[in-house]
């Protein structure tokens, strides 16, 4: 099993904390459902920081509105090296899952197989231990720095 890159992003909350609200690390579509349960995949917390793989698409779904006439809306992100979403679309009312389902096929297909963006030199890299520089450069087949 190859090792997974993690990065902390911040997942956000979309609709009003009081109603139903989630989100999800989808890793595979199910096109012959139209629902929700189209998406696969692990349920991550909306409305804070999560550890996701750099790379992932992320499904964040949320309604507001009153109890008695809910308004949904979920949105589609994918994780940056660099700790951001891009957001990739968008769908409110009821279709919201069918309308999604083929963009999120289509950034899965476009993820499978992309390398891991590399970013140049930053101060954050004085923020990792020295096994774990050594761990990366062996991961990358390189021979770690005295």
């Amino acid at each position: 099993m190859e090792d997974l890159v993690l990065i902390a992003v911040d997942v956000p909350l979309v609709g009003d904390e009081r109603h139903k609200n989630w989100a999800k690390v989808v890793t595979a579509v199910d096109d012959t459902k139209g629902t929700g349960w189209a998406f696969e995949g692990e349920f991550i917390a909306a409305g804070g920081v999560q550890d996701v793989p750099v790379g992932a698409v992320i499904l964040v779904y949320g309604e507001r509105g009153s109890r008695a006439n809910p308004q949904s809306e979920a949105r589609v992100y994918v994780a940056n090296g660099d700790g951001t979403l891009s957001h990739h679309g968008g769908a409110k009312g009821r279709a919201w899952a069918r309308t999604l389902r083929d963009q999120v096929e289509d950034l899965l297909a476009q993820s499978i197989g992309a390398p891991i963006p590399e970013l140049e030199w930053g101060p954050d890299l004085m923020r990792y231990s020295d096994e774990a520089l050594h761990h990366e450069f062996r991961r990358r087949g390189l021979d770690p720095p005295p």
